[in-house]
């Protein structure tokens, strides 16, 4: 989940771009984020490269979206209560 949780450099990008285009068609591939696929230009910096990744990533996809209350803030919680 901490992808787009701070922004990758442009070597990021790029070697995130790089890794996602080998693995494509060769396997499966779990990536997990809290950004909805339109800010990931944010993080990435480029509309170009956001939207060639993207592309492939969601190609051949299951989406499984997961809405409800952080899981560590839950734990955190608990163990200051008890």
């Amino acid at each position: 989940d901490e992808l787009g949780f701070v922004p990758l450099s442009k070597t990021g990008a790029e070697l995130l771009f790089e890794l996602i285009s080998q693995r494509y068609e060769r396997g499966a591939t779990l990536i997990t984020s809290n950004l909805p696929f339109d800010e990931w230009t944010e993080t990435l910096g480029s509309e170009r490269l956001t939207g060639a990744l993207l592309d492939r990533i969601t190609h051949h996809v299951s989406i499984l979206e997961m809405n409800g209350d952080s899981y560590r803030l839950a734990q955190s919680r608990a163990r200051k209560a008890g």
